[in-house]
C-alpha cells in the first residue's frame, strides 16, 4: 500500500486530508502548524488539520521549523512513497520532498503559473480577477515552480469573498486530487513546466496592504474589502482611530467629492467617495467597538460622524 504523509494547516486542507483516509491511503504522518494561542484569553489551539488528523486516529507532527533536524529525521524515517501538501504554511526542505520514490506533490489555489505565494485566493479577489482555480502540482525547491499535473478552474462571482472561495477551492482541489492520485501513483499521469514568463506573485498579506486606498476606484476598493473578508479584514482611518470595513458595495452613483469623504449620511446609508465613484460601507467596525451593519452603526453612532468629514 502507497504510504503517505500528508502537510496541511488551516480549514482549507481538512476536506483533502479527509478524502485521503477516505479512499484507504496509507496515512502514516500527518505535518500541521504547532498549536497557538487564540483570542483575547490567548488559548491554545489546535490547527484545523491536527483536529481532524486525531479525529482520524492518524499520528500528527508539529515542528515549529521543519529544517530542524531531528524533527526531520522522524519524518524521513517514515520512508513515505508520496508527500501530499495543502496550504502547509513551511518551506518543505529538499532533504524531505526526495525521499518519496512518488515525489512531492502540492494542491495550490491558484491557477498556475499565476499567483505563487501564500496569498493567492485573496490576491486574485483583490486584483479582480474572473476565476481562479487549483492546480495540482510537483513539488520543488523553488516556490510553487514545479511542474503542473492537472488544473481546474471557477469563476469569481461579486458575492464572494476570499472566506467562500477558500471553501469553494478547498472542494475542487479535494475532488481534483481525488481524480489524480491513482494516475500518479501509477506514475502513469502527465505533467508540463509553468510558462516562467507568466509568472506572477501573491505574497502573504501585510498589514500596509490592508490599508484602504481612497484614491483607487470603487470598483477596486470593493475588491480590496471582499479579498480581505473574512480576515485579515480591510481598514481605514477616522480621527485617528482605525476602522475595519468588512462588506461594501458600489453605488451607481457620481461626484466629485474629495476621496475618503464622506457624500451622504441616512438610517441605512454611509456613502464614501473614492478616486472614481461612490462605495457603500455596509458592515464595520470603529475602534473598541463590535463588528455592526450600516444600520446599527448610524443608529448607535452616527451623530459622531457627518457628511464633510473623511477617512484618512
Amino acid at each position: 500500500m502507497t504510504k503517505i504523509i500528508f502537510m496541511g494547516t488551516p480549514p482549507f486542507s481538512v476536506p483533502i486530508l479527509t478524502m485521503l483516509h477516505e479512499e484507504g491511503y496509507d496515512i502514516v504522518g500527518v505535518v500541521t502548524q504547532p498549536d497557538r494561542p487564540v483570542g483575547r484569553k490567548r488559548v491554545m489551539t489546535p490547527t484545523p488539520v491536527k483536529e481532524e488528523a486525531l479525529r482520524l486516529g492518524l499520528p500528527v507532527y508539529q515542528p515549529d521549523r521543519l529544517s530542524k533536524s531531528e524533527e526531520l529525521e522522524q519524518l524521513i524515517n517514515l520512508q513515505p512513497d508520496l508527500i501530499v501538501t495543502a496550504a502547509y504554511g513551511q518551506i518543505v526542505p529538499n532533504e524531505l520532498l526526495d525521499v518519496p520514490r512518488l515525489r512531492s506533490v502540492n494542491v495550490h489555489a491558484s491557477l498556475l503559473p499565476k499567483y505563487r505565494g501564500g496569498a493567492p485566493i485573496h490576491q486574485a479577489i483583490i486584483d479582480g480577477e474572473k476565476e481562479t482555480g487549483v492546480t495540482i502540482m510537483y513539488m520543488e525547491e523553488k516556490l510553487d515552480a514545479g511542474n503542473m499535473i492537472a488544473k481546474r478552474a471557477i469563476p469569481i462571482t461579486d458575492e464572494d469573498d476570499t472566506g467562500t472561495m477558500f471553501d469553494k477551492l478547498s472542494l475542487v482541489g479535494r475532488d481534483l486530487l481525488k481524480e489524480t492520485m491513482p494516475a500518479i501513483i501509477a506514475g502513469t499521469n502527465d505533467s508540463i513546466p509553468q510558462d516562467e514568463s507568466l509568472v506572477t506573485f501573491a505574497s502573504n498579506i501585510t498589514r500596509e496592504q490592508e490599508r484602504i486606498d481612497w484614491n483607487k476606484s470603487a470598483r477596486q476598493i470593493f475588491n480590496h474589502v471582499r479579498g480581505l473578508h473574512p480576515w485579515p479584514v480591510a481598514y481605514t482611518t477616522f480621527d485617528g482611530e482605525n476602522v475595519k470595513i468588512y462588506r461594501t458595495s458600489i453605488v451607481d452613483e457620481t461626484s466629485k467629492g474629495t476621496p475618503g469623504m464622506m457624500m451622504k449620511m441616512s438610517k441605512n446609508e454611509l456613502y464614501v467617495q473614492t478616486g472614481e465613484g461612490i462605495l457603500s460601507i455596509l458592515e464595520l467596525q470603529p475602534a473598541g467597538k463590535k463588528k455592526v451593519d450600516v444600520v446599527s452603526f448610524i443608529n448607535g453612532n452616527g451623530d459622531k460622524w457627518k457628511v464633510g468629514d473623511r477617512f484618512e
